[in-house]
């Protein structure tokens, strides 16, 4: 489990809970709770942003966009580390053994868009089409990622909309009697409730969790781009040194060291 996306979350409410209860001169107060829930407030805006993003897109899609939000609570299994060193060893034993050794290897990679393109290597494919083809499924399942991520965008973006819709739907039915002042304090207050809402779904809710799924897809496609770059260096021909320090220049220099580090490990125990 990703345990920064459980603290972050659980962190927010707890601080939002407390910033509401607590009060200099009288201390924490959890009877303030009650003027912060308003149940047609709720209903504007969180019924009205979900069901507009619902007119907007197809229930199959709607759907499979809340789920994606048990994502961001997911460890990637992906080693970018693992993925270079396990890329370097195929090119060692193609190197050895020749290309069509590969085949066999191949059955032991969980990873299917590793395997999909030994296998293409394998079977003698023109490189240009071995890049065409991988890029393709590469670029449809980041279009995937995409279409999660957005559905979390544009309900951050309806969050605050309907807050606004609700707070002006108060501020409306408040101006329509001004002969009870004593109702005003209390009126206003429901109709910014809406408003409060609707920066809570924004905030702490669609924003994480479009920016973790940001990430994980920006380690997704980088990972597969390595994948792409060491196959078709190790269809070249190339010397596994060679493809070694080319795949890390996908690497920010402090991963690149981490990877090295590694490497230097995993030698040791051999010996």
């Amino acid at each position: 489990m990703d345990i920064a996306s459980v603290i972050g979350l659980i962190a927010c409410f707890v601080l939002m809970i407390f910033g509401i209860v607590f009060d200099k001169t009288t201390g924490v107060n959890f009877g303030t709770l009650a003027g912060f829930f308003d149940i047609p407030s709720v209903l504007i805006t969180f019924g009205g942003s979900f069901m507009c993003i619902l007119a907007s897109y197809k229930l199959p899609d709607f759907l499979a966009g809340l789920k994606s939000i048990k994502l961001i609570f997911k460890t990637s299994p992906m080693n970018v580390a693992e993925i270079i060193q396990k890329i370097i060893d195929l090119s060692n034993i193609a190197r050895k053994e020749g290309l069509l050794s590969l085949e066999e290897a191949a059955g032991e990679i969980e990873d299917e868009f590793l395997k999909k393109g030994i296998l293409l290597v394998v079977d003698g494919t023109d490189p240009e089409l071995v890049r065409a083809i991988m890029e393709t499924e590469l670029a449809s399942v980041e279009g995937r990622h995409k279409d999660k991520i957005g559905f979390w965008d544009n309900l951050g973006s309806m969050g605050p909309a309907w807050g606004m819709i609700g707070t002006l739907i108060g501020l409306i039915n408040m101006l329509r009697d001004l002969s009870d002042f004593a109702s005003i304090g209390p009126n206003m207050a429901v109709a910014l409730v809406t408003t409060l809402y609707g920066s809570i779904l924004a905030n702490w809710i669609c924003a994480p969790v479009a920016t973790k799924l940001k990430g994980k897809n920006d380690e997704e496609m980088m990972v597969k781009e390595i994948e792409v770059e060491g196959l078709l260096s190790i269809q070249a021909g190339e010397n596994p040194r060679v493809i070694e320090e080319k795949l890390k220049s996908f690497l920010a220099p402090g991963d690149r060291k981490s990877a090295n580090e590694e490497d230097n490990l995993g030698g040791e125990e051999d010996g």
